[in-house]
């Protein structure tokens, strides 16, 4: 379907909308009804820009808030070639995920759409993305001497966003950030030590 700027915008706004009651509802739970109350659309708009109804209007919120993930990330994430945009993308994580608190719209969809079509791919080419721009943070640092060399860069990167997402988790159930903090910390630790020391 080719959609005029008018039309685009209209689809965002009903994306935009949707993330953003989910982003504030406890339960993770949204209608239809609930999308046109929000966004001011009605029944038939909702159909002509999401023919696959619920389904299709979630799918692209999962992509809109997959985008915003590592899009809050920036412009540090692409750029750790020191220590100081390492602790920088650290603090960043962080804040987002402490402003989020327990309301995370991305994870909250994951609870109520993981048996839609296409989800878990969209899921995991975020998680490619992301650690493949850890690991070549990492292989940066490796080849500038700065970080220890006998790691896998992939495998590092891949703790780091395990942790991330633990953290998260916790993060939802207590609403403190001390665990994420804890892990994050404990991955650039690990990235420090010299070869063969153990820091967990």
């Amino acid at each position: 379907m080719t959609l005029t700027a008018k039309g685009l915008a209209t689809r965002a706004r009903i994306v935009q909308g949707a993330a953003d009651f989910l982003r504030g509802t406890d339960d993770g739970e949204i209608t239809l009804d609930d999308v046109r109350a929000i966004t001011g659309t009605s029944k038939g708009q909702l159909f002509h820009y999401f023919p696959g109804g619920k389904d299709d209007l979630l799918m692209a919120v999962v992509r809109l808030e997959a985008d915003h993930v590592l899009d809050d990330q920036q412009p540090y994430l692409a750029n750790l070639t020191t220590w100081a945009a390492w602790e920088r993308w650290r603090d960043v994580v962080v804040a987002r995920y402490r402003a989020q608190g327990s309301r995370c719209s991305l994870s909250a969809l994951m609870g109520q759409v993981g048996g839609v079509p296409g989800v878990p791919e969209v899921v995991r080419d975020l998680l490619v993305d992301w650690e493949a721009h850890l690991a070549a943070g990492i292989r940066s640092m490796q080849d500038a001497g700065e970080m220890r060399a006998d790691l896998p860069a992939g495998r590092a990167a891949a703790a780091l966003v395990a942790g991330i997402q633990g953290g998260v988790l916790l993060l939802r159930t207590t609403g403190d950030t001390r665990h994420l903090e804890a892990a994050l910390d404990a991955g650039l630790d690990h990235l420090r030590a010299p070869a063969g020391d153990r820091v967990w």
